[in-house]
C-alpha cells in the first residue's frame, strides 16, 4: 500500500490536506483533514456581544462580509431587530459584491490557470488557454484585476472598506448613502456588467441566466465564440469534467438576500425533490476530530482540543444535516432555487451528483442571475430615509444567523 499526502492546499481558507491510501492503483482510504487548529468559537467567549461584529469578519479574508452578515443576523435575532428597507438593501448589495467577486476571482485566478500547465500541451485548446490564463503572463490577468478592483470599490461606498467592514450591524447599515453615491454605484455596476458581458460571456447576462438545459448550454456555446466561459465549456467537454468530482446528491442552502417578503434565493434541501430545511437537525460530528465531547447542535457546540484522540485526524468538526453530509455552494443554491440548467446538469452528472463542470457553471450562472438584481436594488435605495435601526441589548438572549457565502452555507449561533 502507498500513502500519498496532497497538500497543504492554498486555495481554501485555512490549511487543508488530503491523505490517500492507494492499493493496486485504487484509493482504499481517503482522509480530508485540517492540520491547523483555529478555535474561533473560543475567541468570543466572555466578550461583549457586539464585539462579534469586529472579530467575526477576520475569521476569513475572502468572505469577511459573509461573516459580518452572519454575526449581524444572529445579533438581530437575539435583539428581535429588523433593518429598515434601505439598510436591508445596502447589506444585500455589500454581500452580493463580495460573493460575485469571489466567483469572478475563483474562475480567473484560482481555477482556469491550471489549464495553462504543460501537462495539457497536447490538447487542442492549450495554446489559447495558456495565452489567456498562464500565471503572471496571460492576457486575462491584465483585464481581470482592474475590473475586479473597480467592482470591489463598491464596498468602499457601501461599507466603508473591504475586508473587515464594521458598517454591517444588527439593525442594518451604519453607512447611509447619498444620492450622488447611488449614481456612483450605478456606474460601477454598469462597468462590471459591460466587462462580464464582453469578456466572460460574450452575451447579455439575461441570455445566460435564461439557459434552461444542458442542451441549451451546448447550443448557445456553439453559436459563436462565447468568451472565457465558452473556452471553459470546451475544455470541460474535452476533459470530461462532468464525470469528475462526483458529489453525494444532497444539496442544502440557507437562502440568501432578504427581500421585503422572503428571500431572493430560498432555503431548503434538494435530494431529488425539494424539502424544507430544519436547522435544528444540524450537528457537528466530532468522531474524527481532535476534539473532546460528543456530536451536538452548533448552538450547544463544544470546542475543546484533545490532541492525540483515538480515531482523530483533523482539527475540523464535520457538519451534518440529520446525520448526513450535504453539499453547499453555488450549485446547491441553484438546485434548491430550482434553476433548470443547474438541475439538468447535475442530473446528467449521475443521479443529481454534481461535478466539476456543473459547479463552475453554477458559479458563473450566479453572476448572470444576481448582477441584474443588484441594479434593481440600487434603484430602490431612498436617500434620506433610515438605513439603521437601534435595538436594546437584553441581559440574556440567543440568536442564529444563517447566510450563504460564495462557497457555501455559513451559520453563527450565539447566546
Amino acid at each position: 500500500m502507498t500513502r500519498l499526502v496532497v497538500g497543504p492546499f492554498n486555495r481554501v481558507e485555512g490549511d487543508l490536506e488530503v491523505t490517500l491510501d492507494i492499493e493496486d492503483g485504487i484509493v482504499a482510504a481517503a482522509h480530508a483533514g485540517s492540520p491547523l487548529y483555529r478555535g474561533f468559537e473560543q475567541i468570543l467567549r466572555g466578550k461583549h456581544p457586539l464585539d462579534a461584529l469586529m472579530f467575526a469578519p477576520r475569521v476569513c479574508g475572502i468572505c469577511s462580509v459573509s461573516q459580518s452578515m452572519a454575526a449581524a443576523r444572529a445579533l438581530a435575532d437575539a435583539l428581535g431587530l429588523a433593518a429598515p428597507p434601505n439598510g436591508r438593501i445596502a447589506c444585500n448589495l455589500a454581500h452580493a459584491v463580495e460573493n460575485l467577486a469571489d466567483h469572478f476571482t475563483h474562475f480567473y485566478l484560482f481555477f482556469m490557470p491550471d489549464f495553462a500547465r504543460a501537462e495539457y500541451a497536447a490538447r487542442p485548446w492549450h495554446a489559447r488557454a495558456a495565452a489567456r490564463f498562464k500565471a503572471l503572463q496571460g492576457s486575462a490577468t491584465a483585464e481581470v484585476m482592474p475590473a475586479r478592483t473597480a467592482f470591489l470599490t463598491m464596498l468602499g461606498t457601501l461599507a466603508g472598506k473591504w475586508p473587515h467592514t464594521l458598517s454591517i450591524q444588527p439593525g442594518g447599515s451604519a453607512r447611509a448613502l447619498e444620492a450622488s453615491e447611488k449614481i456612483r454605484l450605478h456606474a460601477l455596476l454598469r462597468d462590471f456588467r459591460r466587462h462580464v458581458e464582453a469578456t466572460l460571456f460574450n452575451d447579455a447576462l439575461e441570455a445566460v441566466a435564461a439557459l434552461d438545459s444542458a442542451a441549451a448550454l451546448s447550443t448557445w456555446a456553439a453559436e459563436k465564440p462565447r468568451g472565457d466561459f465558452g473556452l471553459f465549456l470546451g475544455i470541460a467537454d474535452d476533459l470530461a469534467l462532468d464525470q469528475l468530482g462526483r458529489g453525494i446528491g444532497r444539496f442544502m442552502s440557507y437562502g440568501n438576500y432578504p427581500q421585503e417578503r422572503g428571500l431572493l434565493l430560498p432555503n431548503g434541501v434538494w435530494d431529488g425533490r425539494l424539502r424544507a430545511l430544519d436547522a435544528q437537525v444540524i450537528s457537528e460530528d466530532l468522531s474524527h476530530a481532535w476534539m473532546a465531547g460528543e456530536t451536538r447542535h452548533p448552538a450547544q457546540g463544544l470546542t475543546q482540543p484533545q490532541d492525540g484522540k483515538d480515531g482523530g485526524y483533523t482539527w475540523c468538526k464535520a457538519p451534518r444535516l440529520a446525520g448526513l453530509p450535504v453539499e453547499t455552494g453555488a450549485l446547491a443554491r441553484q438546485m434548491v432555487a430550482g434553476h433548470p440548467l443547474a438541475r439538468d446538469l447535475a442530473g446528467r452528472d449521475g443521479q443529481c451528483g454534481g461535478s466539476v463542470k456543473s459547479r463552475v457553471v453554477a458559479r458563473l450562472l450566479e453572476i448572470a442571475l444576481i448582477l441584474p438584481h443588484m441594479e434593481q436594488w440600487v434603484r430602490q435605495i431612498v436617500p434620506g430615509e433610515p438605513f439603521f435601526a437601534q435595538g436594546e441589548m437584553p441581559d440574556e438572549a440567543a440568536g442564529v444567523g444563517l447566510v450563504e457565502a460564495a462557497r457555501g452555507s455559513l451559520g453563527h449561533w450565539l447566546s
